[in-house]
């Protein structure tokens, strides 16, 4: 079993988290950029070793009602494995892509991003804008051009 400052050495690697201290010397860990309600990766890291990673997400791992695992007995590998798993579960590129988005700029224009035989495609109503091999390149592009997603 890792002990409390070896979990805290591989979790503290993880540049994008934020450290919480809270009470009996318990520690928790926050990934201020969810895109879900849920911020806590790491919740009550305590310093007996025992400690929780979110895996709601996750498929694999056994959790408790709250989306929680027990860290308690990872190894170095499966506590470093389930936190970036956790954190990727919470960020934008984790979440599964929609079909087809709208996006819109100032001007109220709007654009169609479509994903069609294994593309991105942009549409200004039936007229074809550009084609792109991944949402995050049709995205870019899309801000590039001053436009956001329009959210529902």
């Amino acid at each position: 079993m890792l002990t409390f400052e070896q979990k805290l050495e591989i979790i503290e690697s993880f540049p994008e988290l934020e450290r919480r201290d809270v009470s009996l010397g318990r520690v928790n860990f926050q990934y201020n950029d969810s895109v879900k309600e849920k911020k806590n990766v790491v919740y009550h890291l305590h310093p007996n070793g025992n400690g929780y990673v979110y895996a709601g997400e996750l498929e694999g791992y056994p959790t408790d009602d709250k989306g929680f695992v027990n860290i308690r007995d990872f190894t170095e590998d499966e506590l470093h494995s389930i936190v970036e798993k956790a954190i990727f579960s919470l960020s934008e590129e984790g979440q599964p892509k929609p079909e087809e988005e709208t996006w819109i700029n100032r001007e109220k224009q709007t654009l169609h991003l479509i994903h069609e035989d294994e593309m991105w495609t942009i549409y200004a109503g039936p007229n074809l804008v550009d084609s792109f091999g991944s949402h995050e390149e049709a995205a870019l592009y899309l801000k590039d051009e001053g436009f956001r997603l329009q959210r529902r």
